[in-house]
């Protein structure tokens, strides 16, 4: 029993065969990730509204997150995954091993470091990220700060294990890592905050973080039995060094966001009680989105573009860039347009009720329709920061990312007055569109050709059917209002967002039917046969072959 059990772990666990089929899977994950996302985020604010125990939550989470974003988001993918995999693809693994166990103790220990001086520094650093915040709320976000140092570490090393995984298209387990990271926090909201008071709620996110790391090893473990700490020698290793010079630029590039974010909460702090917290949830609703479609498809093609780059098979790495640039843009554009519309319903199904009143939802909505407009370029960033990394150039996104929040930081400072939290939610959807323009222009230079009429004609044609289906559910509202009556209770709300949306999902589908859309045809063929047992067609690497 026990071998037919590990053989069922290891086919689950096995390399994905396509890009599609990686990405579903970690769209499937993040769904569920999600939405267990959407239920802790509704526990928040229904037990503890837009106050001062949310925002001291969730400015605590800014100097820890800062510390791991800096040093590991992003970076360690960006620079591992292509030395690892180029190793692996030259059949190098002893060398693309040592690789790995070097970086792994440079990473325990710089981040345990990072972490002890934070820890130490933190009454010092919330005053300076928190200036408006009263004495007693500063006290409260550093007890919350210095619990929330503990979890980078937990996550620097998941990062490591799940780069591992990725560089040999493993993507189930390190899909599931943020499902267990939000059910640590939920825990914490429901169990350790009646155990210990609101510091349980910090709890809860160092204890996700631990099972973050820890579901990466059973699939870690099947791969390489030898996976072990290693002698310090390590870290003179060559392939170490060539991570730690990728590494930098990128870190610098996570610099510059967390310093955009950074400035964010300086000046929402200065705000009425409940902005940072507003901001927050608004942005973590639109998230969604980038969570289920930008970024698993940027992490499924990630190592494949770095095997066609490494191979100098330049044909086909602008081949699937194209194919991922316009598949994002057909499934983000039409839910941005939705998320547009029906704002106000999304947000009173999340938040409503409990200690959240009527005018913190007011304010959320607002602020996440202004996010949703940016959502096309928040989706497609990843992929093109991606590609630049697969070709090892972590330097251009770092300088585009950098000019983008200057112009973002710049904005704030000049209409925060006027506009309020506004302003950093216009702000925010200027700077990132702006970087992906940017991106787009500085990688045609790069490789010459983007297939950018196709690119165009999708947009211009998705753009459309995203405004009729909008245009639909927007329409539904009111004849839904008509039928029930005066929409006042959550049942009644979500009975108008669900009819409403799937209205306008269903009138995408026909109007992409007769724009005879290449994406929705790809959809058709691979969701119908799933579903019914057909044939499947072809994957994307056959295709290209």
């Amino acid at each position: 029993m026990m071998k037919r059990f590990k053989k069922k772990i290891l086919n689950t666990t096995g390399p994905t065969r396509s890009i599609g089929a990686a990405a579903l899977i970690v769209s499937i994950a993040g769904i569920i990730s999600r939405l267990l996302g959407l239920v802790r985020d509704r526990l928040l604010a229904s037990q503890y509204g837009a106050g001062d125990i949310l925002d001291a939550y969730n400015v605590a989470f800014r100097i820890p997150d800062l510390l791991f974003e800096l040093f590991i988001l992003g970076a360690l993918g960006a620079a591992f995954i292509p030395v690892f995999t180029r190793l692996i693809t030259q059949e190098k693994e002893s060398r693309a091993w040592e690789c790995a166990y070097g970086v792994l103790i440079l990473l325990i220990a710089s981040i345990t470091i990072l972490s002890v001086v934070g820890i130490i520094f933190t009454p010092t650093l919330v005053h300076v990220i928190a200036p408006g915040f009263p004495e007693e709320k500063l006290d409260m976000t550093a007890q919350f700060t210095r619990i929330m140092f503990l979890a980078p570490i937990f996550l620097s090393i998941s990062a490591l294990f799940g780069s591992i995984l990725i560089s040999f298209k493993r993507f189930l387990l390190y899909a599931l890592a943020p499902i267990f990271y939000n059910v640590g926090i939920i825990i914490g909201i429901l169990f350790f905050v009646d155990l210990w008071g609101p510091v349980g709620l910090a709890w809860g996110v160092v204890f996700g973080a631990f099972l973050h790391m820890i579901i990466h090893f059973p699939a870690l473990r099947m791969r390489t039995p030898s996976f072990r700490f290693t002698s310090l020698r390590s870290l003179a290793n060559r392939d170490v060094r060539n991570v730690g010079r990728l590494m930098v630029p990128r870190m610098f590039a996570s610099a510059s966001n967390q310093l955009s974010l950074l400035v964010i909460t300086i000046f929402a702090s200065l705000l009425a009680t409940g902005s940072i917290t507003v901001f927050t949830f608004a942005m973590n609703v639109q998230s969604v989105i980038l969570g289920l479609i930008g970024v698993p498809f940027a992490l499924a093609v990630f190592p494949v573009l770095s095997s066609y780059y490494a191979k100098k098979e330049r044909e086909h790495f602008t081949t699937l860039f194209s194919v991922t640039f316009r598949r994002i843009l057909f499934y983000v554009v039409p839910l941005s347009f939705l998320m547009i519309v029906l704002r106000e319903q999304i947000v009173r199904v999340i938040y409503g009720g409990g200690k959240f009143d009527w005018e913190a939802t007011i304010i959320t909505y607002q602020i996440l329709g202004i996010l949703a407009a940016s959502l096309f370029a928040q989706s497609l960033i990843p992929l093109l920061t991606r590609s630049f990394y697969a070709m090892h150039n972590t330097k251009t996104p770092f300088f585009t990312a950098l000019f983008s929040q200057a112009i973002n930081i710049t904005f704030v400072i000049l209409f925060i007055r006027e506009w309020g939290i506004y302003a950093i939610a216009v702000a925010f959807s200027i700077a990132v569109t702006i970087n992906m323009i940017l991106l787009m222009i500085l990688l045609r230079k790069r490789i010459h050709k983007l297939n950018g009429r196709s690119i165009a004609r999708t947009f211009i044609r998705v753009f459309i059917a995203g405004f009729i289906g909008a245009a639909v559910a927007h329409g539904m509202t009111y004849a839904v209002d008509a039928v029930i009556g005066p929409i006042d209770t959550f049942l009644k709300i979500f009975a108008q967002l669900l009819i409403a949306g799937s209205a306008g999902l269903a009138a995408y589908v026909i109007v992409s039917y007769f724009f005879k859309f290449e994406e929705f045809y790809t959809l058709r063929d691979k969701l119908l046969p799933r579903l019914f047992g057909r044939p499947t067609v072809a994957v994307e690497e056959q295709k290209l072959k």
